[in-house]
């Protein structure tokens, strides 16, 4: 199978995002995925799933869409010029999760399709995705137990995929006006194509397949840690770059917003409640401040 299949990225990609949602459920104990069925007047829709103040998770969403439109917005065709003038489709799943216990980190993940199409010409396909780690307070266990898994998702499709994909990572997740790193990383991939469409599909798939074994242990290990008001008053303060990467820097935000996606469903991936201090440090020797010295920067977890 060389040309791509639409049909069969749709199906799997609904499958995982009902897969991810019951294990969620099932993990969160109280509640339960609300979901907001929706259509894009352009062409196309998506189903939005939020689970809203859980006993584990405070805020939660995970969404499929497949949207259509004639023309790219200005974000994508900025860095491929080759593409104006072709219609195009996109669909994907796209979840971040943030948990209500300042131990557990918040977690994301996306993999996507995306095609443009003129008559008279090849087809431009690729798949990207990824998924990253943000935790509040720095657990080493839980960093190399993310890119473990990580690299077990890269290894049966290319010797140098996870090397690849987590640098990719570590420089697409990074705040340049704070000169830190949003998380610990993990695997950020874009414009995958060159091995064909079986290849390329297959690897999105085991991406996607390795998200819960990824989270779920780090979720069980730490939503039952005591805490106090402070580590609470500083996961509020940490979310707050959260939001900055999000809005500022975040291709897949822009491009839904500039292409009139959802803008409920876009702006799901914003945490609930979030606080921002001028010039705020943490004290030296502090747990917080160990996450900036040793979490917030390129490491290789692995060593």
């Amino acid at each position: 199978m060389s040309t791509p299949d639409i049909r069969t990225v749709k199906t799997y990609l609904l499958g995982l995002q009902d897969r991810i949602c019951s294990a969620l459920e099932k993990e969160d104990g109280v509640q339960k995925f609300k979901e907001d069925a929706w259509d894009r007047p352009e062409g196309g829709g998506g189903r939005s799933r939020v689970l809203i103040e859980g006993a584990v998770f405070e805020q939660a969403g995970v969404n499929f869409s497949q949207v259509f439109g004639q023309t790219l917005p200005a974000s994508a065709t900025a860095h491929r010029p080759e593409l104006a003038g072709r219609a195009w489709q996109a669909l994907g799943v796209s979840l971040v999760i943030h948990p209500r216990n300042p131990y557990v980190p918040t977690s994301h993940m996306n993999v996507r399709f995306f095609i443009a199409e003129k008559e008279g010409v090849e087809p431009v396909w690729w798949f990207g995705g990824g998924f990253d780690l943000t935790p509040y307070y720095g657990f080493e266990e839980d960093s190399v137990h993310w890119h473990k898994t990580a690299k077990a998702a890269c290894d049966p499709f290319g010797a140098n995929y996870y090397t690849r994909f987590k640098k990719w990572c570590d420089e697409y997740f990074f705040l340049k006006h704070r000169n830190e790193t949003r998380g610990v990383g993990g695997l950020f991939f874009d414009d995958l194509h060159e091995q064909g469409f079986e290849h390329s599909f297959g690897f999105l798939q085991s991406v996607g397949d390795h998200y819960l074994p990824a989270c779920l242990p780090i979720v069980q290990k730490r939503k039952d840690m005591p805490y106090g008001e402070r580590e609470r008053d500083f996961q509020l303060y940490r979310r707050g770059r959260y939001v900055e990467f999000n809005l500022v820097y975040d291709r897949g935000t822009l491009f839904g917003l500039q292409s009139g996606g959802r803008t409920e469903s876009i702006l799901m991936s914003l945490p609930p409640l979030v606080k921002w201090r001028y010039n705020w440090r943490p004290e030296p020797g502090t747990p917080e401040a160990r996450l900036y010295e040793e979490f917030l920067k390129p490491r290789d977890w692995l060593a």
